[in-house]
């Protein structure tokens, strides 16, 4: 796919431009991109075809830059396993010349990406990671770069849903408030002034292009934090590279006084290769290439290494799978959205290795699925790469109520905070509007309105509003807040486990005789939830 347009540049700066064109036969400036490749660098396009494209393009024209749109830390054992040290090893072999965060990047704790922010080679860019306390960057907010004589400025934006994806305790002090922020509001305004006095003073550096390398995403996404809003909210911007939403396209939206700004995003894990052209005429074009084979020997011999390091710990088997447990359902990513019976099974693992009444398991929480066949540590840490302990309370009903609203808010679109049960049936009644009220920074305020989901039962019994139950789930909803669940603040703390999801569900697994399947036959689950349309 590839799209090609034409600007007028405007001013000083484009008077400049046109007379050194008109002086000098300028290259093409290539701008090479990936985004959200979630540690999967040897899956689809290899890590090192990528560094080797660009080294085949730098033969005929130098002016090649490499840069990455976030979510590159987390995603796979890889990650995990080394907490984001492989992967930032392995980026830097492949010489990526500029990255952001996204929100997975700090899936592994403030103190630890402040860790690994240092050791990223080209260094990490966001203008709107703000610490609070100085209302200040925390990193560099953008870099100029020369190429073939273009002045092209490349700028981080990362997205304030990151507050809420990832886990909200990492961005507060000790009395839980927030100390960094990502220039949330609730209609955007906080963003896009962030974004324009950056862009602008780009300009004023000299800048004659502006490429904002985004973390915003589009379908699924915050709307008012969305790549097209920040377009279409802001001027002097020529191109966003865009990650978050793992979607492809190469589309070109209006920006706010209707300029023509090149949007482009890869899928995920290097699905694909980006690719954005600044041309001598001035012209920007767009394409995403796939089929890139040849493979640079250094970084193959880097991710090799890390890779094996992994695969050692992961090999051990733990159990078998008569039946494939799901995530994905006539090609959705029911899971987000529905039951499955890889859902049934995970809550049921988690409440029976705690003895809880409910188990919570947010639909966010699963990367893949369990095929049939044996059931290694790295089948479990591959479906459930965050390394998430358990976490069990003592909940009032009303408390689980809004839980459960909270998860059905956006359905039938897919939400990370969708959430699978165990020891409970309930109804979402999808023709009831949601009316599930959250702050600036996601986490939930109350229900406004009448409750779309009704007709919860607890182990037959209905659900009483007033009654103390005990719920476990992963620390990321249960302790850190994540996805807005921010309803169990402050109930009483029952069971903190220094066990991972994956040790908790391969404990279960053991304890069922090392067999699974039975009961989970049917794809859909065992009808705990049911929607009316």
């Amino acid at each position: 796919m590839k799209t090609k347009f034409k600007r007028l540049l405007a001013g000083l700066a484009a008077g400049a431009l046109v007379s050194a064109l008109s002086l000098t036969a300028w290259a093409d400036a290539v701008i090479l991109h990936t985004n959200d490749v979630h540690c999967g660098i040897a899956q689809n396009i290899h890590i090192a075809a990528v560094t080797q494209y660009k080294h085949d393009l730098q033969k005929e024209n130098p002016a090649v830059i490499l840069v990455d749109a976030g979510d590159a830390l987390q995603g796979e054992p890889l990650g995990s396993l080394t907490r984001g040290a492989a992967v930032v090893r392995i980026m830097n072999g492949a010489g990526y010349d500029f990255v952001i965060p996204g929100n997975h990047e700090f899936d592994f704790g403030m103190d630890r990406f402040l860790e690994l922010a240092p050791q990223m080679a080209c260094g990490y860019y966001s203008c709107n990671f703000i610490d609070k306390r100085t209302n200040d960057p925390v990193l560099p907010t953008h870099k100029n770069i020369t190429l073939d004589g273009k002045k092209i400025a490349l700028i981080g934006v990362t997205t304030p849903e990151t507050l809420v994806s990832s886990t909200p305790r990492f961005f507060q002090d000790e009395n839980g408030k927030f100390i960094y922020g990502f220039c949330e509001d609730e209609d955007g305004t906080k963003l896009y002034a962030q974004v324009q006095k950056t862009v602008d003073r780009a300009r004023a550096e000299g800048a004659e292009y502006v490429v904002l390398v985004t973390h915003l995403g589009t379908n699924g996404a915050v709307p008012v934090w969305s790549s097209g809003a920040v377009a279409a909210h802001t001027t002097g911007v020529n191109v966003i590279i865009d990650g978050h939403s793992h979607e492809q396209y190469t589309r070109v939206d209006k920006n706010k006084v209707g300029e023509d700004v090149l949007i482009e995003q890869t899928g995920t894990k290097l699905s694909t290769v980006g690719k954005v052209v600044i041309h001598d005429d001035g012209s920007i074009s767009g394409e995403l290439v796939k089929g890139l084979t040849a493979l640079d020997p250094t970084v193959k011999q880097i991710a090799d290494e890390e890779l094996a390091k992994v695969d050692e710990q992961l090999a051990k088997p733990v159990g078998t799978a008569t039946l494939d447990l799901v995530t994905d359902i006539g090609g959705e990513r029911r899971v987000r959205n529905g039951e499955t019976n890889l859902g049934d099974f995970v809550a049921d693992a988690l409440r029976a290795f705690v003895h809880a009444d409910v188990a919570f398991v947010n639909g966010g929480s699963f990367r893949a699925p369990i095929p049939s066949g044996t059931i290694t540590y790295n089948t479990l840490s591959t479906t459930f790469p965050f390394a998430n302990s358990l976490v069990k309370r003592s909940v009032m009903g009303q408390q689980i109520l809004d839980a459960l609203e909270l998860g059905a808010a956006k359905y039938p679109e897919e939400s990370g905070a969708f959430l699978h049960v165990s020891g409970l049936t309930y109804t979402i009644d999808a023709r009831v509007p949601s009316s599930v009220e959250s702050n600036a920074q996601g986490a939930f305020i109350r229900v406004a309105g009448p409750y779309r989901v009704k007709d919860v039962m607890v182990n037959g019994e209905p659900l009483d509003l007033t009654e103390d139950y005990t719920v476990v789930g992963t620390s990321y909803i249960m302790r850190n807040g994540g996805n807005g669940m921010t309803m169990f603040e402050d109930t009483p703390l029952l069971f903190d486990s220094a066990l991972s999801d994956v040790e908790s569900i391969a404990a279960y697994i053991e304890a069922q005789g090392g067999t699974i399947g039975a009961g989970y036959e049917n794809p859909e689950g065992q009808g705990r939830i049911t929607i009316i349309e």
